[in-house]
């Protein structure tokens, strides 16, 4: 049964619980996927990712230093490796490229662990990490940032050094430095351009072909930004604040293009549908939320109980995911139907039954003649 309802979620969310949601949105229902028995505040999922193209295993990092493998189609948990320690830090990124995990902590430590338990390589890319993200096109590319930690740009088959580190902009009116704080990163693949947004409300475009420092700035709201993503044609970005604001961004004239509303905390959990106009988000007020990035409009919006960080979108058509369930209903019910049909009718009735049913009318009749004795036996009683 776990697998048919894993199979039916197009959303995954992870919680502070340490649950892992998938959710039903077509039919806005929830399932919790977790050992009930062992929840605890060090298994709080901090990261998800999927771990094959084919969308059949999700990647989650916990806060003990865990990454976990559920499988979508068997509806378990199938793999558990210890990849960090508590003194590190939370983990800020997972990633896979040519079968290989990718993970990076806090602290700034990236490691990537061979499949096949081969030597693990290590880079230190800075403390302060807030995001690591990977380069969809180019696998083994990777970009990391956070807090006085700038933008930088990995190579993992040469990771002695970055292969692009941005450069601070210029200093502000006062002639001041601006203070470095990355949040989240996303790259251009049409473009080989790289998209951030910064705890100091700033929206950045860089171009590692052309120059260190970013190409083009844009600033959204006053209070620190948390999440982006980019959606189809990567011509704007969708960026979330720490007061649940979501708002599209244009990259191409640097203005603000429209802002979604219904949040009501902070959001934490950012994903654009790779070939919809659609974005799933999530955060402290504990709703899964889906809009329409044509004309801003709420699709969808799920409660889900706990406290959410994370949010990972499948790539299927969410009508067909719908199609898809309701035909996984339809041959359970069939399944059922033949075991049904396949039983044996019990037409012969037992012994005392049979007897029973042939003298029919003449036990009635005694029921009846019995019931009139009892009434006038009580008659008597009384009138003694």
């Amino acid at each position: 049964m776990a697998c048919v309802r894993s199979q039916e979620c197009s959303v995954w969310v992870g919680a502070e619980t340490g649950i892992l949601k998938g959710v039903c949105v077509s039919r806005k229902q929830v399932y919790n996927f977790c050992e009930m028995r062992n929840l605890s505040r060090d298994e709080e999922i901090c990261t998800i990712t999927w771990g094959d193209e084919h969308e059949t295993e999700v990647l989650i990092g916990s806060v003990n230093g865990r990454v976990k493998t559920f499988s979508t189609e068997k509806g378990i948990f199938t793999e558990s490796r210890e990849c960090a320690d508590l003194t590190q830090g939370r983990f800020t990124g997972l990633a896979v490229t040519n079968g290989s995990l990718v993970t990076c902590v806090e602290s700034g430590l990236l490691k990537v662990w061979p499949e096949a338990g081969g030597e693990t390589v290590e880079i230190n890319v800075g403390s302060g990490v807030c995001r690591m993200r990977q380069n969809l096109s180019e696998r083994h590319h990777v970009a990391t940032g956070g807090k006085e930690n700038p933008l930088k740009v990995w190579d993992l088959q040469r990771p002695d050094t970055p292969i692009f580190t941005a450069k601070n902009v210029a200093n502000d009116w006062l002639d001041l430095r601006v203070p470095v704080w990355v949040r989240d990163m996303s790259f251009l693949t049409q473009s080989n351009k790289i998209v951030t947004c910064t705890g100091h409300h700033q929206v950045r475009v860089y171009d590692p072909a052309c120059q260190r420092r970013p190409v083009l700035e844009v600033k959204f709201g006053e209070v620190p930004l948390t999440a982006l993503s980019v959606p189809p044609g990567e011509n704007s970005v969708v960026v979330g604040n720490t007061h649940g604001q979501l708002a599209t961004l244009d990259l191409r004239k640097g203005l603000v293009r429209g802002c979604m509303k219904g949040m009501a905390g902070s959001v934490r959990g950012l994903q654009c549908h790779p070939s919809l106009p659609l974005v799933a988000s999530c955060g402290l007020d504990r709703f899964l939320r889906i809009h329409n990035l044509n004309d801003r409009t709420l699709m969808h919006k799920v409660y889900l109980k706990s406290r959410l960080n994370c949010v990972l979108l499948s790539s299927r058509d969410l009508q067909q995911a719908a199609t898809d369930e309701d035909d996984q209903v339809e041959e359970v019910k069939n399944e059922e139907d033949e075991v049904w049909d396949a039983m044996e009718t019990v037409t012969e009735k037992s012994g005392k039954r049979a007897a029973r049913d042939e003298e029919g009318e003449d036990e009635d009749d005694d029921d009846v003649k019995a019931g009139k004795d009892r009434d006038k036996l009580r008659k008597k009683r009384t009138k003694k």
